[in-house]
């Protein structure tokens, strides 16, 4: 019965990572807008019923898509770390951002932050989930232990990273995943001593 049920249950999220990839594609031909449930499941080979099953409507589909990417970006963000644990950023290295791990393997999906017609609530929710990121999972120590008002340095570390980010995809990804890296790691040199991971609660 479990085996039954297991295998039910990974056909269900194949056809719905179908319908998911389905939709990103439109996007990127003919914006969000214009996309229509029949053009989803002519392009993902399904039938209407199909989709149905599986989602009310076209925004339900594109919400849990958004939610499940910027899921995925907040469990990225600790793998590197030990809660508790106090990085230095003269010691950071490639592993240390495994965020851009994250956004370079999903980077079919991260393009669409390139299209003005795009996934509704991408360009303002996936600023606010890196600043979400630093607000709870991490603690900050300034160079020379400066003091500043820390809502406005995780805000403006947050959407730097961000302004960083989009930058990357636009340019189509042309730097290495290590390049890139290393230049988030030299700025991040710049402004901030050491962060302690405190762990995604």
């Amino acid at each position: 019965m479990n085996h039954e049920q297991n295998t039910k249950s990974q056909r269900q999220n194949r056809t719905k990572e179908h319908l998911k990839q389905a939709l990103i594609e439109l996007i990127k031909e003919k914006g969000y807008h214009s996309v229509t449930v029949k053009d989803i499941v002519d392009y993902s080979s399904y039938n209407r019923s199909t989709f149905y099953i599986h989602y009310k409507d076209k925004i339900e589909l594109a919400e849990e898509l958004l939610v499940s990417m910027l899921q995925g970006l907040e469990a990225s963000v600790g793998k590197p770390y030990v809660p508790g644990q106090k990085v230095y950023s003269a010691k950071l290295n490639a592993p240390s951002l495994n965020i851009v791990a994250y956004i370079y393997q999903n980077r079919n999906f991260f393009n669409l932050i390139n299209y003005d017609d795009t996934l509704p609530g991408l360009h303002t929710r996936f600023p606010q989930t890196i600043l979400k990121i630093y607000n709870e999972q991490f603690i900050f120590e300034t160079i020379n232990n400066i003091p500043v008002n820390m809502d406005y340095f995780k805000r403006y570390t947050a959407y730097g990273f961000y302004g960083l980010l989009q930058s990357w995809t636009q340019n189509g990804f042309k730097e290495t995943q290590e390049t890139f890296i290393q230049e988030v790691i030299d700025l991040t040199k710049t402004h901030i001593y050491s962060f302690k991971y405190i762990g995604n609660n």
